[in-house]
């Protein structure tokens, strides 16, 4: 017992008559502009995660480079 087509298009055309078009435009504009926020959100989250690995890949590198040219005094 699903949700036939024409129950859709009656319970449409009852929140058109409620709300009115341009009210539903301006729903319907603000949501699009939400989930673009939220898309921008995760993608610059995505960044900032990337560049923070990347920044503790390079300090672990030259922490080993330190130690190795400590290790090469002391061989001297």
């Amino acid at each position: 017992m699903g949700i036939s087509v024409w129950q859709l298009l009656i319970l449409l055309a009852v929140v058109i008559l409620i709300f009115g078009t341009k009210k539903l435009k301006n729903v319907g504009g603000d949501l699009g502009s939400a989930i673009k926020g939220f898309k921008s959100a995760v993608k610059d989250g995505d960044a900032d995660k990337d560049s923070a690995t990347q920044n503790k890949v390079e300090q672990a590198d030259d922490e080993t480079a330190n130690t190795e040219s400590v290790k090469k005094e002391d061989n001297v």
